[in-house]
């Protein structure tokens, strides 16, 4: 009778020799928590297709942020909706807008214990839901799009931001708004690029999260999803143009993106995993179909194994508190 030569299944015999033998592994500082905080309620708003994730008032992001400083995960990234919007999304650049004065209480909470971020972008503050300005004929005009960002980014900036989280997907962004910061004293403030951010089906939960405005859709500036060489010159450029991390956005549909990216660049690479990824576990999860947390600690290794440095997870303080407690 045969016997096999090769027994990798010795590496597999305990949990003590999985632990030892595990080629990828997630600790709470790889892991990033956006947060949502909107203008003029009191009390935190549930998010419906989101179970779990609300919109926060000041009070409850203070309290929230603390919490997930206490787990040690690597930082927070902020979102702010605002109570009025208008065709150049104003409320963006406002000293007292939404998601300056956040980011202000946020850094006065935590300071440094986690690295505060900020979304760089016009649509949560356009009454259009588009990510830049529009032109005449409807379509988003990229260079009068960059003159918005540049404002935003020095309002973020002098608000107390570390780092900005440049989503918009314009030609050109990364270049301009360090320019920007580089002129005004701001050299220390790290830019993250959504370099590789996809036009897709899996946002639908996060526009309900920042109460979007959006008609039609943004295919004329973010990736197709059939591209992924595009991807990688995306992030190259941005590279070049000064960027400090780049990010591919989804997480799991483009994990061949996202592990292009990671062996093309000098730089960090992140990956977002979106409010649809977070929507469809749970949604099987209340149903009995997956176990949850398995799924959840799975989806996130995978990410990890195709080159993120870090994941934008909405289960960030969840999991960082399951992974403390293995320690």
């Amino acid at each position: 009778m045969s016997f096999p030569e090769h027994r990798p299944r010795r590496l597999r015999r305990t949990p003590a020799v999985r632990r030892l033998a595990r080629e990828t592994h997630l600790v709470p500082s790889q892991l990033v928590l956006p947060m949502f905080v909107r203008e003029g309620i009191t009390e935190p708003s549930p998010i419906g297709s989101m179970p779990g994730i609300v919109q926060h008032s000041m009070d409850s992001l203070r309290r929230a942020v603390a919490e997930a400083a206490e787990q040690r995960i690597g930082g927070v990234m902020l979102f702010g909706v605002p109570e009025v919007r208008d065709a150049v999304g104003s409320g963006a650049d406002d000293p007292n807008g939404i998601l300056n004065r956040a980011t202000e209480a946020v850094v006065a909470e935590v300071g440094d214990a986690v690295v505060v971020q900020t979304d760089l972008c016009l649509d949560e503050f356009t009454d259009h839901g588009h990510c830049g300005v529009l032109r005449d004929d409807g379509a988003v005009d990229n260079d009068a799009t960059l003159e918005r960002y540049t404002a935003m980014g020095l309002a973020q900036a002098r608000a107390g931001s570390a780092m900005l989280g440049l989503s918009g997907m314009m030609d050109g962004q990364v270049g301009a708004v360090r320019e920007a910061l580089d002129a005004e004293g701001f050299t220390d403030t790290l830019i993250l690029a959504y370099s590789a951010k996809y036009a897709g089906a899996f946002y639908g939960p996060f526009r309900e999260a920042v109460d979007s405005q959006l008609k039609g859709d943004r295919r004329s500036y973010q990736l197709d999803p059939g591209n992924g060489r595009e991807g990688v010159r995306e992030a190259l450029l941005d590279v070049e143009e000064g960027a400090d991390v780049v990010m591919v956005k989804p997480a799991l549909p483009y994990l061949d993106v996202l592990a292009d990216v990671k062996a093309s660049v000098d730089v960090p690479v992140w990956a977002y995993q979106v409010s649809g990824e977070y929507a469809m576990v749970e949604a099987a999860a209340a149903h009995g179909w997956i176990d949850r947390q398995g799924a959840i600690m799975e989806s996130l290794l995978g990410i990890r194994r195709a080159g993120a440095d870090a994941i934008l997870t909405y289960w960030a303080v969840e999991a960082a508190r399951w992974l403390r407690a293995e320690l």
